[in-house]
């Protein structure tokens, strides 16, 4: 399931991200396929990207003038989280895979999460009120709204949109100023703390997490516990990257369907099904 799973990964990365023109001459694609988002948090800026990320969509609604309820982009949500959930989040994310290749490095002791991880896992859900709702239909630079959190945290987008471009663009890096210091500076601290912590950004910040992990109690896409077959090893609970507990997982909002359990369990007790298996 592993290599399954990291293969996939790494194939929906290469085909949304591989736009090679863009990387040669650090320009952005701009054709028709960039009206169509896809279900990730990928870069709409990144130079390989050939569709746009659906949190920057639903900021680009909100950026209208006057309010107009962004019912194209709630209906993709709803889409996407009532068929996966958040396994979107552990197989269709590029930066995702950044984060789980990050943590495979081979130096200090590996933590699961962060202290105080009751109260930081809510963080998600304060960026995406704060930031990506309220920032976006309220922040103003000069006479245009912001896109607040695109501007001001997405670690995705300081690594697979604004490096690669300033990299090839020698007048953009002429034009790097504070605002980039302070977004490479949180790229930093993520990467850094991806090679301790599993997923740090996707458990603490991410707002598109906090979307997908309302559905993950009813999506389609489940992990079914055989519960009459458990031998009550625990195997599943040592083996989820979040530290789910066996009933949290697949129903939980943290559950990113990885499959790390389904691998563990060697009764085969637990299985990937549709919803009402």
């Amino acid at each position: 399931m592993n290599k399954l799973r990291l293969t996939v990964q790494l194939l929906f990365t290469a085909v949304t991200n591989g736009y090679l023109y863009g990387f040669l001459n650090g320009k952005i694609y701009r054709g028709s396929l960039k009206y169509l988002c896809v279900p990730g948090l990928n870069c709409y800026s990144c130079p390989g990207a050939v569709a746009s990320c659906p949190i920057g969509a639903l900021q680009a609604l909100l950026n209208r003038q006057g309010f107009t309820m962004p019912f194209a982009a709630l209906g993709f949500f709803f889409l996407f989280g009532s068929l996966l959930g958040r396994f979107v989040c552990g197989w269709l994310c590029p930066f995702g895979l950044v984060q789980d290749l990050l943590h495979k490095i081979p130096v200090f002791k590996k933590k699961k999460r962060l202290p105080c991880h009751r109260i930081l896992k809510y963080g998600k859900y304060i960026v995406l009120a704060l930031l990506v709702c309220i920032g976006s239909m309220l922040l103003f630079g000069g006479y245009a709204k912001v896109p607040a959190f695109c501007k001001y945290l997405c670690p995705s987008g300081t690594l697979l949109g604004a490096l690669p471009l300033l990299s090839a663009n020698e007048a953009l890096r002429g034009q790097a100023g504070g605002l980039f210091l302070w977004k490479l500076g949180i790229l930093l601290a993520i990467v850094l703390l991806s090679v301790k912590v599993y997923r740090p950004f996707c458990q603490y910040l991410c707002p598109l997490g906090a979307i997908y992990g309302w559905f993950n109690r009813f999506s389609l896409v489940q992990i079914h516990w055989e519960q009459e077959q458990c031998i009550s090893c625990m195997a599943c609970e040592k083996a989820c990257p979040v530290a789910l507990s066996l009933h949290e997982i697949s129903r939980s909002p943290e559950c990113i369907r990885c499959g790390k359990c389904v691998d563990a369990c060697p009764q085969r007790c637990l299985r990937f099904s549709g919803r009402h298996q």
